[in-house]
């Protein structure tokens, strides 16, 4: 199977948009209309068990929201049921008060690095292109306009000596870089981005924070799953912590407290990472 077909393409084809919802109507989004992602009611199942239940979430215009807790908890289930990746069994979902299908335009996703065919033969600079794929179809030439775009997103996250490169042939780091320089191509409004971090070398981290931060200064709005709970603080303004169900959602002071974090980790967080952690209130 090719990376094409193994990577879902929000700015694309073949997401499915499943708004239906016996619970949550798209009225009760009426007072919601100007929020980036506004999500009411959102059940997936794997068989018969929940995987996410009647989960509400809503982000910040200009927020960088950090989606957080244990494994199994539900986080990237949850990304990839706003986007349509996977089927959901009920919940209404808008984006900037409009439905998937009238808004992908206004998204760029950057999946798990787990989830590509990295095997499959393209350079870094095609696939930078993709992130173009709405804009150009599947005929239209690529001109000296979108290549200066496309270096440029490559300059943003420091791989443009490498853009002619086959993306096997790249560190784990170096393939995050790449696939975030894709999402600044489409130029969006809003980022998600599922586990950004993971597996990636410190400077890399570093790049891709300093990105994400140009966006949310540039009034673009951030929604990323994250795991590394020291570094929520340092990175993040708003927190969405899940158990399967909702825990807490709401600013870093006020969502990120250590009895919400209890409550979503069942206890089983160490002493020592509770000390380390910049928690609000109790």
């Amino acid at each position: 199977m090719s990376m094409i077909q193994r990577l879902p393409f929000i700015n694309g084809r073949g997401s499915r948009d499943m708004s239906s919802n016996p619970v949550a109507s798209a009225s009760s989004m009426a007072d919601l209309s100007d929020k980036p992602l506004a999500v009411r009611g959102l059940t997936v199942t794997y068989g018969q068990k929940p995987a996410v239940f009647s989960l509400d979430m809503t982000v910040e215009d200009g927020s960088m929201t950090a989606i957080i807790g244990p494994n199994g908890a539900g986080k990237s289930t949850t990304l990839k049921a706003v986007l349509g990746i996977i089927p959901r069994l009920s919940g209404v979902v808008t984006v900037y008060g409009q439905p998937l299908a009238k808004s992908r335009h206004r998204i760029a996703y950057v999946p798990q690095r787990a989830s590509v065919d990295w095997d499959f033969p393209t350079r870094v600079i095609d696939v930078v292109q993709m992130g173009l794929t709405r804009e150009l179809g599947l005929l239209r030439r690529v001109n000296a306009d979108h290549r200066r775009r496309i270096n440029d997103c490559l300059d943003r996250v420091g791989m443009r000596d490498f853009a002619d490169r086959q993306i096997g042939q790249l560190s784990g780091g170096q393939q995050q870089r790449v696939f975030l320089a894709r999402a600044l191509a489409q130029g969006a409004d809003l980022y998600l981005l599922d586990e950004p971090f993971a597996g990636v070398d410190a400077a890399t981290e570093r790049a891709i924070i300093d990105v994400l931060k140009t966006l949310k200064a540039e009034g673009r709005t951030v929604v990323a799953v994250h795991h590394d709970l020291t570094t929520v603080c340092d990175y993040f303004d708003h927190v969405m912590m899940i158990n399967v169900h909702k825990v807490a959602e709401g600013t870093v002071a006020e969502a990120f407290t250590e009895k919400h974090l209890q409550q979503a980790y069942g206890g089983r967080l160490e002493a020592t990472l509770m000390d380390q952690l910049q928690l609000g209130g109790h």
